[in-house]
C-alpha cells in the first residue's frame, strides 16, 4: 500500500487537476452545486452496486468518482469564498473528535451500542432539536425507514426482544388483511406501509440490512428471469404465448443453477 506521503501527493495531484479543469474545460467551468447534485447521487448508487457485487476494483474506481465530486464541490465553494477543501476536512475532523469523547476525552463506554447512544445524545447537545433531523428528506423510503429506526433506537426508543417486533409485524399484517376485506384503498396503503416499516424494524433485530437484502433478491430474480427468457428464445417461443407451467420448468432450472 502507498505511504502517507504518497497518499497526500495523490490528493494534491487531484486538487491540481481540478483547478486546471475548472479553468480550462468548457464543461467543468459551467458546473454548479445544483448541476452536480444528481450526478453525485448516481455515483453513490454505482458505488453501492460495486460494494454489493464485492467488486473491489470497481469499488476503487467508484470511490475515485465520488472523491472527484467532493473536490469539485469544494472548488466551487472556494470560488465563492464560502469554504474550501481544508474547511471541509477540518469540519469533519472536529466533528469526529467531539463525538468520540471515549477516544479523545475521558468518557468510558462498554460497547458499540453505548457509543451509538452517546453519538445521538451529543448531536442533541450540539443544538439539534430532534435526533431525526439528520435523516435526509430525499432518501428512498426504505433506506429512510431504516435510518429513522436506527436513530430512535440510539436514544433508547426501541423494543427489547426480537419476538416483540415479530408480534408487532403479525399485528400489522392482520390489520392489513382487515382493510383489504373492507376494500378501502387509502387505509390499505396506510396499513401496507406499517407492514413494511415493521419488516424493516425486524430486519434490524436480525442484523440484516433491508436495502441489501432486497437488492440481493432483485439481482437473484433478474438472473432467473433472464435465464427463463434465454431458454424460451432457444425454443423459439414467446413468453406471452407460454403457460405458467411451461415457464415454471425453466424457473426451477434457474433456481438450481
Amino acid at each position: 500500500m502507498n505511504s502517507r506521503e504518497n497518499q497526500l501527493k495523490a490528493f494534491d495531484r487531484l486538487l491540481t487537476i481540478m483547478d486546471e479543469l475548472r479553468e480550462q474545460c468548457p464543461w467543468d467551468k459551467k458546473q454548479t452545486l445544483q448541476s452536480l447534485r444528481h450526478l453525485t447521487i448516481e455515483e453513490t448508487y454505482e458505488l453501492g452496486d460495486a460494494i454489493l457485487d464485492n467488486d473491489l476494483d470497481e469499488v476503487k474506481k467508484e470511490l475515485g468518482d465520488l472523491l472527484l465530486h467532493i473536490v469539485f464541490y469544494a472548488k466551487i465553494g472556494s470560488e465563492t469564498e464560502d469554504f474550501d477543501i481544508a474547511d471541509v476536512a477540518n469540519e469533519i475532523c472536529e466533528k469526529l473528535i467531539s463525538r468520540h469523547p471515549h477516544i479523545y476525552g475521558d468518557v468510558e463506554v462498554a460497547d458499540e451500542e453505548e457509543v451509538k447512544r452517546n453519538w445521538e445524545n451529543l448531536k442533541l447537545k450540539e443544538g439539534k432539536n430532534s435526533v431525526l433531523e439528520g435523516v435526509p428528506k430525499s432518501l428512498p423510503a426504505l433506506v429512510k425507514a431504516s435510518r429513522i429506526q436506527d436513530k430512535v433506537a440510539g436514544v433508547g426508543f426501541d423494543w427489547e426482544e426480537p419476538q416483540q417486533v415479530f408480534e408487532k409485524l403479525e399485528e400489522e399484517l392482520a390489520e392489513l388483511q382487515h382493510e383489504i376485506k373492507k376494500e378501502d384503498t387509502d387505509k390499505i396503503e396506510s396499513e401496507f406501509g406499517d407492514v413494511l416499516f415493521s419488516m424493516i424494524n425486524y430486519a434490524r433485530f436480525l442484523n440484516v440490512n433491508p436495502e441489501d437484502a432486497l437488492e440481493r433478491t432483485n439481482k437473484k430474480f433478474i438472473k432467473r428471469f433472464q435465464y427463463l427468457e434465454q431458454k424460451a428464445k432457444e425454443k423459439s417461443k414467446s413468453l406471452k404465448d407460454m403457460t405458467l407451467a411451461e415457464m415454471d420448468v425453466f424457473w426451477e432450472e434457474a433456481k438450481k443453477l
